[in-house]
């Protein structure tokens, strides 16, 4: 007997009793982002390997330790996408998208890190990512934060996450910020661990973001990058703030927050939640001016954020909030004696045409009554269609509610689509 193969570790098979819980979501996420006249975007899983040392940072975790980069047949650099901005921004400067425009796009899909898979979090895990360009202005930081925020609402977990904001500001602000954290943290090197030591060389903001209690102690002593915050800088992020007031979107000034990626500055914030166990981030964004002329476009201002959906998925599960998601039948069709296939067929094609909002299952495969009906429970309909000999003679087909307490009854086939609606209402 062959031996089975199994899916690469990390990278999951989400099956069909797990995807109606996503097809929520997804559509959701659709209709909220649509509400805000956002328009979608797609792009490849795989692109060339500088577009993410170039954008993300050569120094980071991502790059030095995740990618799953690899040489095709032609001896290029290639790599599965590790994050969706880079891609977007590519792909904008690339179709003359972006340059002089005013542009808001969102995206889904798979993303590929190469960490120590963990609940929530996978190799191969999924993102959706709100990318907008060419506003400057602080009005559009605040927009997709409350973007964001609405969709906590729609799923109902707007009390179990927590907003977080920072300022990064500009980057001559930032440069001159971090001269002082430097000759801060070499000052009490005894007392760095062995990555924020690596940190301070290379990359010195995400010491701040270090897990280590010890370094995290320390820090409260350190300078603050808003003491280096010129006017303009103040002005934008005391902005932001009013626009989230006034909208009543409840928030925590957070200094520690620097992102993980090279390309931020200005507004960055996290949406946190302490549902899943210690306290985890479940969006992040911000501000990246720059990054649209570091991939070879004009300077050009942006905004955006991403989102895990495994993370959210969990939270959902965690919070027992999923039991209003449907599968995927509503109606099942079961028919016993002889020559009522044919019928039977028919009536399935009648619902499906008069009815399309209405997902029918038509029994196939023969079986007796008894079986048919457990069929029809384990799909989860809510209705079944019963086709005998007495009701192909009569012309009629008789409804059973599987999920009620409504009588069977049998009605005319001509006045079935007139009758279904109504236990679905």
């Amino acid at each position: 007997m062959a031996k089975k193969i199994q899916a690469i570790r990390g990278m999951n098979d989400t099956l069909p009793e797990q995807t109606p819980v996503w097809q929520k979501l997804e559509s959701l996420i659709r209709q909220t982002v649509s509400s805000y006249g956002y328009s979608e975007i797609r792009m490849p899983i795989v692109e060339n390997t500088n577009l993410f040392k170039r954008s993300i940072g050569e120094v980071t975790d991502i790059v030095e330790k995740e990618m799953y980069t690899f040489d095709d047949r032609n001896g290029d650099s290639l790599t599965l996408r590790p994050e969706g901005t880079a891609s977007c921004v590519r792909a904008g400067n690339e179709h003359g998208l972006l340059y002089n425009q005013e542009r808001r796009m969102w995206y889904i899909g798979p993303m590929f890190r190469h960490e120590r898979p963990q609940k929530g979090r996978y190799r191969q895990f999924h993102q959706v990512g709100i990318e907008t360009f060419g506003m400057a202005t602080p009005d559009i930081d605040a927009e997709v934060i409350l973007l964001s925020a609405r969709l906590w609402k729609a799923l109902g977990i707007e009390q179990h996450v927590e907003l977080q904001l920072n300022s990064l500001g500009s980057n001559q602000e930032r440069n001159a910020y971090k001269e002082k954290l430097v000759e801060f943290l070499q000052a009490h090197e005894d007392q760095l661990d062995d990555d924020s030591k690596r940190r301070m060389l290379t990359n010195p903001l995400r010491v701040l973001d270090s897990k280590n209690e010890g370094v995290q102690a320390l820090l409260e002593n350190a300078p603050k990058l808003s003491d280096y915050f010129g006017d303009e800088t103040a002005e934008h992020f005391a902005k932001v703030q009013a626009y989230l007031d006034a909208a009543g979107v409840k928030y925590v000034i957070n200094e520690r927050i620097v992102r993980g990626l090279d390309y931020y500055n200005r507004t960055v914030f996290e949406w946190v939640t302490s549902s899943l166990g210690s306290q985890g981030t479940i969006c992040a964004g911000g501000r990246y001016d720059g990054l649209v002329e570091q991939l070879g476009g004009k300077a050009t201002p942006a905004v955006g954020f991403a989102m895990g959906l495994e993370r959210i998925i969990l939270m959902l599960e965690t919070l027992e909030l999923n039991s209003d998601v449907k599968g995927d039948v509503d109606i099942y069709s079961i028919l016993v004696g002889e020559n009522t296939d044919v019928a039977g067929f028919k009536v399935a094609e009648l619902v499906r045409d008069q009815l399309p909002h209405l997902k029918m299952m038509h029994h196939c495969g023969a079986g007796n009554f008894k079986k048919q009906m457990k069929r029809a429970d384990k799909s989860g309909a809510s209705v079944a269609l019963i086709i005998g000999e007495s009701e192909l003679e009569d012309g009629t087909v008789t409804i059973k509610d599987l999920q009620g307490n409504s009588e069977q009854k049998t009605v005319a086939i001509d006045s079935l689509v007139q009758v279904l609606p109504a236990y679905f209402a």
